[in-house]
């Protein structure tokens, strides 16, 4: 038996080291990890994987995963220090995931997806940025202005808003979520970034009117902390 599991052990390397020699997504922004680990829980599948000769933590709803299967992925959530009760276990670092795509999907010749097993939209939009920017976007009607929003924060706590302004990041998928990184070119004492979690799918540079719950003080554990946030927000019309 120890020998048999040595040599699935040296098999799952061999392959992990001609795997990551062959990656035709490498300009994609795609990803390639081989799977080292497998932990199952309620709604989600921990993979420990091996990704460019390094090893990590990815977490993605529920699959049916196996040691030696390789996957692609792009974006996700990285989340240090994440602690799973139901695993008890503390992880140096997670990176959550909304979707994955099992390596089968390739086509090694072509480089290319099939768009039949991508769980993503393949949409194009500007590039995400956490940068401040020059931004004239003007207000609405019954909306308030980010500005507004951190200075008097207080007044609007628990309380539904409108804001219009611009999509500057976007993760999908995220702890059940969809995350929207937001500007209206307003700040406050520097503070000029939105976080809006919703159900909405966009893409980074869209203009639009969210409203939704205003949140102070929003722990999410993991180091996930928000001084202001809108959750559960629907683009309005």
């Amino acid at each position: 038996m120890k020998f048999i599991k040595t040599i699935l052990t040296t098999s799952i390397f061999l392959f992990s080291i001609i795997g990551i020699a062959q990656n035709p997504h490498a300009e994609s922004g795609l990803k390639k990890v081989i799977v080292q680990e497998v932990l199952q829980v309620a709604s989600y599948t921990y993979l420990n994987v091996l990704e460019d000769g390094a090893t990590k933590w990815l977490a993605v709803p529920t699959i049916e995963a196996k040691l030696g299967e390789v996957y692609y992925y792009k974006g996700g959530m990285a989340m240090p220090d994440f602690q799973s009760t139901e695993l008890d276990k503390t992880f140096d670092e997670v990176i959550f995931l909304g979707s994955i795509t099992n390596g089968n999907a390739i086509d090694p010749e072509k480089g290319m997806v099939d768009p039949n097993e991508v769980k993503e939209p393949v949409k194009v939009g500007k590039a995400p940025t956490l940068d401040k920017l020059a931004l004239t976007i003007e207000s609405i009607e019954g909306g308030i202005r980010i500005a507004e929003l951190f200075e008097n924060k207080q007044n609007y706590a628990g309380k539904t808003i409108k804001i219009k302004g611009e999509v500057t990041k976007f993760s999908s998928g995220i702890l059940g979520k969809n995350w929207v990184h937001f500007q209206d070119g307003t700040s406050f004492e520097g503070a000029y970034d939105l976080m809006i979690t919703c159900q909405e799918n966009v893409l980074v540079g869209d203009q639009v009117v969210f409203e939704g719950t205003l949140t102070l003080d929003k722990d999410f554990g993991a180091g996930s902390f928000y001084k202001v946030i809108m959750e559960d927000a629907v683009i309005a019309p």
